[in-house]
């Protein structure tokens, strides 16, 4: 095999593990984004006069997820070069 046909498999088998990743580490947010807005619910639910800081936390929560999701979109191409 040539070179440039090593390099263009190598090169696409990266790819598909670099999607394979993200698709992995898009669980653990997903997750984490149900468990922090359902229970912020709950919280709400259970003292409506706790709701502006439950809230402040919920979104708090939901940006720390979302930065998880983002960083796992980053890894594949910083690590594929």
């Amino acid at each position: 095999m040539s070179a440039e046909l090593v390099n263009l498999a190598a090169s696409t088998v990266a790819g598909r593990m670099g999607a394979i990743a993200y698709g992995l580490a898009a669980i653990g947010p997903g997750v984490g984004i149900g468990l922090v807005f359902g229970h912020s619910i709950e919280a709400m639910a259970r003292q409506p006069e706790a709701m502006p800081i439950i809230r402040t936390n919920m979104f708090l929560g939901f940006a720390l997820c979302e930065v998880l999701a983002l960083l796992g979109l980053v890894v594949p191409f910083v690590f594929s070069s």
